[in-house]
């Protein structure tokens, strides 16, 4: 893949300068991770889009939630394998790896969760995940039913189906842009 300046194929180049808060947001990135990933490279276009996006993100992958973070990025990374969104694969394949302290389950999530060593809860939370990114209009009472036997309350129920709609969406847009990971991805946890 060509080196380029741009995180994505558009010609949409970040607010400059930042406002303040935004400029506050990318050096914690920088602190914390290393890097600005490049997604919010992409967004930065128009910080009211960033905005929502991030506000969600942090809502749906970092706030409290009867899922662990660990979980949350499993069910991104399996609907981005589905959706094969090259940039959510890198990144959020990395996150299971360094979350997890596995690299195999990361490799195993990115190719077909179905041949990870899984619990039976989360192989029920990612069956459901991939049900709603192939086949969101067959699911039923049973689909949610079977989840609920594993442990999952409603609200897992209804984070589950939040943080696999959110990737869904974020797949098509990646995807739709040619949205690049950052090269720092690749090396990381393995």
């Amino acid at each position: 893949m060509a080196e380029t300046a741009n995180s994505t194929a558009l010609n949409l180049p970040m607010v400059d300068p930042l406002p303040s808060e935004t400029q506050k947001y990318f050096d914690l990135c920088q602190e914390k991770l290393g890097m600005i990933p490049n997604v919010l490279r992409a967004y930065a276009f128009d910080t009211d889009k960033l905005d929502a996006f991030t506000g969600m993100y942090n809502n749906l992958m970092l706030a409290p939630s009867g899922l662990s973070k660990l979980e949350r990025e499993m069910i991104a990374v399996v609907v981005s394998s589905i959706n094969k969104c090259f940039y959510c694969l890198v990144a959020h394949g990395a996150a299971v790896r360094a979350m997890s302290g596995d690299a195999r389950l990361g490799e195993a999530l990115v190719m077909n969760y179905r041949v990870a060593d899984l619990d039976a809860r989360q192989r029920a939370m990612l069956d459901f995940a991939a049900l709603m990114t192939s086949q969101s209009a067959t699911i039923s009472e049973s689909d949610r039913d079977a989840l609920r036997q594993v442990g999952f309350t409603d609200h897992d129920i209804w984070d589950i189906a939040n943080v696999a709609g959110f990737f869904n969406m974020t797949n098509r847009v990646a995807s739709a842009t040619l949205m690049r990971p950052n090269d720092e991805y690749h090396a990381q946890a393995r």
